[in-house]
């Protein structure tokens, strides 16, 4: 009785996920030209309320949701260190994103690699920017569906087999119809979905757990003796020195990248204004507890003395889930995390799409192209994107999906220097910054492949622990700085800025207001 509860939950979850997706169009502000800024940013349309739940609902995965918990079980405090990652990562968008979308709107910019090709002049430098992000966002959209995969078998509704392969591919394509139509206005209003049911759900959890343990003292207390820790002056809980540089350099560097993925930059893009990106990015912590919640419950697993797989810690929570509450609640936590997965999913597939149409496709295939057969093709894409993010979990192991994204944080990280520093200055030479790229991906690639596929590696035996990609960001900049000298000496040439931004920082200068600070 209470599985079949369960389920009815779940389906009315994703039922409504679907319902609220056919409604997408509404969001429309009234018939007009088809356009790529229309299909894949809404018009620059959204205010604040519909911004922070697509930008919110975009940045915090379903995997999110589950692979910090299922770190926080198996190695403890290091999970956390998405904590102040996601709080890092508010005034950078404070700061960052607003800049970069007056000028992406005064210009009609859709992608970041738009805002490189205006700022430095340079063709490659913009298709390295663009096939970066395509690059790092396509496991990433995978994962999506792992994420699906890993919770809605460990609470017992993914059929074995086909069955259960077809059930989750029939809820994908579901998105992918929706999108398919009427673009970003599809996850936006999903995404309304998704932060009701998470949040609700999340705080009836928490609620129980606590309840039923005794309180915050026991469920730590009893974490820390399940991961072995016996002398409560070092519990496993509480990072050692040796851990610090790991967890620091991963919050800092997780936080760079993360502004740097194609899909952020696109929630972000879609806001009506300044403005508005700077109440959202205010109200972006109110996401990053909801994320400390679900670490906490990694902790809760270990106390209750929940068995995850072996190699398969992300499916902790949705145990304890399953062990804990009655059937209509937890299909109502299960279809959250599915519907937390959707909306991501779509607007990494739009985002893509876009940064392939604009900075490939018509930069090189199809200049001429209408807006009109832009947004053809972008569909046409966005399309292919998921399509083949389903042959790739269907395809390949669990484990190169996982190995591939690590990868992806640390590829997407190193488009910084172009983009966010671009903004600021244009000092660098743009075919310095092209060698410091390469430097840095082939050497964050290499530390990471020499540690068996580990984000955080020792630069030499005997060595602390750090991000891989903040060292190979580092060698990136020292490249492009050391390079950019003795690029001018040779006297060679710069292309064109017309983003009407100042070359070198100017004390005093105010920057332009957005459109709604009119």
């Amino acid at each position: 009785m209470a599985g079949a509860a369960m389920t009815t939950t779940f389906l009315a979850v994703i039922g409504g996920a679907s319902l609220l997706a056919v409604t997408a169009r509404r969001l429309r502000p009234g018939d007009r030209l088809p356009s790529l800024e229309g299909w894949a940013l809404a018009d620059r349309s959204l205010g604040a309320g519909w911004t922070w739940l697509l930008l919110g609902g975009t940045v915090y995965t379903a995997y999110t949701f589950t692979a910090v918990p299922g770190l926080a079980y198996g190695n403890g405090a290091s999970a956390f260190f998405a904590v102040p990652y996601t709080v890092i990562v508010c005034p950078l968008a404070f700061v960052l994103l607003s800049r970069l979308w007056e000028v992406a709107r005064r210009h009609g910019y859709v992608t970041a690699a738009d805002f490189v090709r205006g700022r430095y002049g340079s063709a490659p430098l913009a298709l390295m920017v663009a096939l970066t992000g395509i690059l790092a966002t396509m496991p990433y959209l995978a994962l999506q569906l792992l994420g699906i995969r890993a919770v809605l078998t460990a609470g017992g509704l993914y059929p074995p087999g086909v069955v259960g392969d077809l059930a989750m591919t029939a809820v994908f394509a579901g998105l992918a119809v929706a999108t398919y139509r009427h673009g970003l206005r599809a996850p936006t209003v999903i995404a309304a979905l998704k932060a009701v049911a998470v949040f609700v759900s999340l705080t009836a959890v928490c609620w129980l757990v606590l309840d039923r343990s005794g309180g915050p003292g026991a469920v730590f207390d009893g974490a820390a003796h399940a991961l072995g820790g016996t002398d409560p002056a070092h519990s496993p809980l509480v990072l050692t020195p040796e851990q610090r540089p790991a967890y620091a350099t991963l919050a800092l560097g997780s936080a760079l990248a993360l502004l740097m993925y194609p899909h952020v930059l696109t929630a972000g893009f879609a806001a009506d204004g300044t403005r508005t990106l700077r109440k959202v990015s205010a109200g972006l912590p109110a996401w990053t507890a909801l994320l400390a919640l679900f670490g906490f419950l990694g902790i809760a697993a270990l106390a209750a003395g929940v068995r995850a797989p072996e190699g398969g810690a992300e499916a902790a929570v949705p145990m304890l889930v399953d062990r804990l509450m009655p059937g209509p609640l937890a299909g109502l936590v299960f279809g959250s995390i599915v519907v937390g997965a959707l909306v991501p999913a779509a607007v990494m597939s739009i985002a893509a799409a876009t940064s392939f149409v604009r900075n490939v496709y018509v930069e090189y295939v199809h200049p001429t192209a209408t807006p009109k057969r832009q947004v053809r093709v972008a569909k046409a894409v966005s399309l292919t994107a998921k399509l083949g993010a389903v042959a790739f979990v269907f395809g390949l192991r669990d484990q190169d999906a996982i190995n591939l994204q690590l990868l992806g944080g640390v590829w997407i990280l190193q488009v910084f220097p172009a983009v966010a520093v671009g903004l600021y200055t244009r000092w660098l030479h743009p075919r310095a910054l092209l060698a410091g790229w390469a430097v840095g991906m082939a050497a964050g690639t290499y530390l990471v492949v020499r540690e068996g596929f580990s984000s955080t590696v020792p630069l030499v035996a005997g060595s602390p622990e750090i991000y891989a990609g903040v060292a190979a960001l580092v060698l990136n900049l020292a490249v492009a700085v050391a390079a950019t000298p003795v690029l001018a000496r040779l006297g060679v040439p710069r292309g064109p800025d017309s983003t009407d931004l100042p070359s070198r920082p100017r004390a005093g200068r105010r920057p332009p207001t957005g459109a709604n600070n009119a």
